[in-house]
């Protein structure tokens, strides 16, 4: 009896160790004074801040490029795309450093620097008159000079851009799976609330965003670059504070084995081709390789045959991704042409409309935590309502639904072009409202509530726990890929339909972006019939049973 009563004394404090996990300063941590919604919401503001940032280059980069340094469209498109791509395949480089080297934290600080450098150069670019390719801090749209000069400035304007993407692959990464990481997936109440996690994330996420295509595209487009360019550097500063505040309250994973996660799959990855027999699948020469007794252990095995069932998952998820680019580059141009006044004398930048997104996504996030999920719960008895795969593969099918509104809108746009003979003034505002835009980038929002947060959490709980950084780069590496594709597509269809006069024609009143609409939309058809394939066979890591 004495014994029973003591084990009962000392249960509850068992509980209040979180297992495998450490505060700052290496000590094992209590769950009453560390992680979970405590800590989480130093990283959620943190986050904010970081969309903040990123959309106040990449929103209205398009309209930076096609003014101020004077591209073609196509041209300005692709070279949005390729930039977008680098910054979500950077990751993947951010998550080999993380998870190997420096530890989630040093590299969020460590990004979070190169960020500054970044958007520091940028800003005195823009502020050094002869940074400005026509010579004036406000860089009005004059052609291009080619000037030894300004080309030396044009370069140094893609090196700070391009350090912002590198930054951006430290950060995002390890920010999020920093974040998921303060909740104990062996506790059933913080398991709930890590799943929930995603979804705030992404609320925060769009608030930022959201923000940004409000004010920010503003001042760049109507006040100055210099303090477009120099604001978000501000807040930069402003969330690596931030970050640095909650340090007392995170908890910090350990690490199981001094071995890398990534050297343990690349030796079970050389000894399965090493061993590979012609008649043998690649899982089965892994299979083979650990019956031979060679070093791979049994875990590692595991480990790495885990990572090859998440390939055809994201494969089959790159089409959305390539939708997703068009949001910032062409609705964007194809919004400057239409109407955009609120009253007279006053007009929005054609880059606010992208703050639709964002508002649907922060007017469904809540509805879908506190309303979805409890019913669908109530009918299919899973804790998060639905499975991961099935919200991947509901947001994709939004998504080929926003490109039909998409390219259904554009031909009226164009229709109402030719009925006003403006088809050869491509610089006369065609008498057709900009609001006629909102319901394409409103379903991109619904879209993003399903398939962008359903990856994020995918690839974070598929991954093996000392590799979720990489879970998550993985995912970011969809969205990377994808603009790439898009970049890709966007090139070869110029080139096909006629380079100037083709679908991207400058004048997008002879061009044809109903036609690449309605392209993509059949293209986002075929994948998500290809994802539903796919997912048939995938295996839950943590269930063990098939959707």
């Amino acid at each position: 009896m004495v014994n029973s009563n003591l084990v009962a004394a000392e249960t509850p404090l068992l509980d209040e160790i979180v297992d495998a996990c450490l505060d700052f300063k290496g000590r094992p941590v209590r769950r009453s004074n560390s992680g979970g919604w405590r800590s989480a919401s130093f990283i959620i503001a943190v986050e904010v801040a970081e969309r903040f940032v990123y959309y106040g280059i990449a929103s209205n980069l398009i309209t930076y490029l096609t003014g101020p340094l004077g591209q073609p469209t196509a041209a300005a498109a692709a070279q949005v795309n390729a930039w977008a791509g680098a910054s979500s395949l950077f990751p993947l480089l951010g998550a080999f450093v993380a998870d190997t080297f420096l530890g989630r934290y040093r590299t969020i600080v460590l990004a979070s620097l190169v960020y500054v450098l970044g958007l520091g150069l940028l800003t005195l670019l823009a502020t050094v008159p002869s940074a400005t390719p026509f010579g004036a801090p406000n860089a009005d749209d004059v052609p291009l000079n080619t000037s030894s000069v300004n080309q030396f400035h044009l370069i140094l304007f893609y090196i700070s851009l391009y350090l912002t993407a590198i930054a951006q692959g430290g950060y995002k990464p390890c920010l999020q799976a920093f974040g998921a990481d303060q909740f104990d997936a062996q506790h059933p109440e913080e398991s709930k609330a890590r799943s929930s996690f995603f979804n705030w994330l992404s609320f925060g996420m769009s608030a930022g965003i959201l923000v940004t295509l409000m004010v920010l595209t503003y001042v760049q487009e109507n006040l100055s670059w210099v303090l477009g360019f120099a604001i978000p550097g501000v807040v930069m500063v402003v969330g690596l504070l931030v970050f640095v505040l909650g340090t007392t309250t995170y908890r910090f994973s350990v690490k199981g084995e001094e071995v890398s996660p990534f050297v343990r799959i690349c030796r079970v990855f050389v000894s399965a081709v090493r061993n590979r027999k012609t008649t043998l699948p690649f899982e089965s020469s892994m299979q083979d390789t650990m019956e031979r007794g060679e070093v791979c252990s049994s875990s590692e095995i595991e480990e790495s045959k885990a990572l090859l069932r998440l390939v055809p998952i994201w494969a089959t998820s790159l089409i959305y991704a390539v939708v997703l680019a068009q949001s910032s580059t062409l609705f964007t141009k194809q919004g400057a042409t239409m109407d955009r006044s609120i009253t007279t004398g006053l007009e929005i930048p054609a880059a606010t409309l992208q703050c639709f997104t964002s508002i649907s996504v922060i007017l469904f996030i809540p509805i879908y935590d506190k309303i979805f999920v409890p019913l669908a719960r109530s009918v299919t008895g899973k804790p998060p309502g639905i499975t991961m795969l099935q919200r991947i593969g509901t947001g994709i099918a939004i998504s080929a639904t926003a490109m039909v509104i998409a390219a259904l809108i554009e031909t009226k746009r164009l229709k109402t072009a030719r009925e006003h003979g403006l088809v050869d003034k491509p610089n006369v505002t065609v008498p057709m409202s900009v609001w006629w835009l909102v319901p394409q980038y409103s379903l991109y929002g619904l879209s993003d509530v399903f398939a962008f947060v359903g990856l994020q959490e995918f690839f974070y709980d598929q991954m093996p726990k000392e590799l979720r950084s990489m879970g998550i780069a993985i995912y970011l590496s969809v969205i990377g890929v994808g603009n790439f594709l898009s970049s890709i597509l966007i090139y070869v269809i110029e080139k096909v339909s006629g380079g100037g006069d083709g679908w991207f024609a400058d004048n997008l009143n002879r061009a044809h972006l109903d036609y690449f609409y309605w392209l993509l939309a059949a293209l986002c058809a075929v994948g998500l019939v290809l994802y539903i394939y796919s997912t048939k066979f995938y295996i839950y890591i943590a269930r063990g049973t098939r959707l």
